[in-house]
């Protein structure tokens, strides 16, 4: 027997003997009256021998009872045990039977097999995390590295020179906007509300942000279709912009020469809708269900010119402000993004001034 289901076993034979002999309480109380009222020996001899009789008989059917039953209750909570005993050393693949009777111990092995799998997830998400931002961090400085080598070299001509620093000045951008979006990330993911709420005109800001990206849209003469209904908006209005810098970025990124980009903003009695679509390569199914992941860029022709953190970053701004971000695209027709921002108590008119 597993000596870790010995105490478990002992308290329960101790509380099924208390449990009997208290049972044969009525017993013992009668062969005391029977002592006495001075009932003659020989008259009292056989309700003792029956008291005694039934106390052993009900001690050994109890013990018998205890064990099957001690094993059949007690043998999920031991295995819980050791399952957490395991997990506690950083073992989340380990999973507990669920007992076939639906009781409370049923609920509680089962929400220790739901803890175990989330554990398990965020750990893998952890190490991947790690992974991958190692990864995007070495790429650009080895990068640096190499070419800050080869301009040390005096055979290097000097076409070659400026080729050579404005690649290390355009992975120092990298490294700076990776390093930004990191930061920004980090902070928008250990905050749980949105603060520093103020009153503005959403569709104001959609404009300011694509005139600061005038110079990559107009680099590849995109065409901007606009069509942005007046919509005073209350909530952190530096928060909201990185949701349209990212995907109007995104659009220009993935959008050919020639191109059009399609932004409509409007708002109701359930709240704002922005739509941004583009005539870009569009992404098949595969790629669409994972450009919120961070550090995800599904079209390797493009990695170096990101760093895969932008989107993941306009959807936790999205899912702090309760809204919601869809995308819908086909390879070769484009992509649309739909950003579905909740009404909120203060977005009233703004009053002129």
């Amino acid at each position: 027997m597993d000596k870790e289901h010995i105490p478990m076993q002992i308290l329960v034979t101790v509380v099924t003997f208390f449990t009997l002999f208290f049972s044969s309480g009525s017993a013992v109380l009668f062969f005391i009256v029977l002592r006495a009222i001075k009932i003659p020996a020989v008259v009292r001899a056989a309700p003792m021998t029956l008291l005694i009789g039934t106390f052993i008989a009900s001690m050994i059917i109890g013990m018998i009872v205890t064990f099957f039953v001690s094993r059949y209750l007690f043998k999920p909570i031991d295995n819980l045990s050791k399952s957490m005993r395991k997990v506690a050393k950083g073992d989340f693949s380990v999973r507990v039977e669920e007992p076939k009777v639906n009781n409370i111990i049923a609920e509680l092995v089962r929400s220790f097999n739901a803890m175990a799998e989330e554990l398990g997830s965020t750990e893998m998400f952890r190490n991947d995390f790690i992974n991958n931002f190692s990864h995007e961090f070495k790429t650009p400085i080895v990068s640096i590295r190499g070419f800050a080598k080869q301009l040390q070299k005096d055979s290097v001509s000097e076409e070659q020179r400026k080729e050579y620093i404005n690649i290390i000045v355009s992975e120092s951008d990298r490294l700076s906007s990776m390093s930004s979006n990191i930061l920004l990330l980090t902070k928008f993911e250990n905050q749980q509300i949105i603060t520093d709420k103020t009153l503005f005109y959403l569709d104001e800001q959609i404009r300011s942000c694509i005139l600061l990206l005038e110079k990559q849209w107009s680099k590849k003469n995109l065409s901007l279709d606009l069509d942005l209904s007046e919509v005073p908006y209350y909530s952190n209005e530096e928060m909201l912009s990185h949701i349209w810098l990212n995907i109007l970025g995104n659009a220009i990124k993935f959008t050919p020469e020639n191109g059009t980009i399609t932004v409509k903003c409007y708002g109701d009695s359930m709240g704002v809708t922005v739509k941004i679509a583009d005539t870009g390569i569009g992404m098949d199914d595969s790629i669409r269900l994972k450009i919120f992941d961070k550090f995800y860029q599904g079209d390797s022709s493009h990695a170096g010119k990101g760093n895969g953190l932008g989107l993941p970053l306009a959807k936790r701004v999205v899912d702090l402000a309760g809204g919601k971000i869809s995308v819908k695209s086909q390879p070769g027709k484009g992509t649309v993004f739909v950003v579905k921002l909740p009404q909120t108590a203060g977005s009233q008119e703004i009053p002129s001034s």
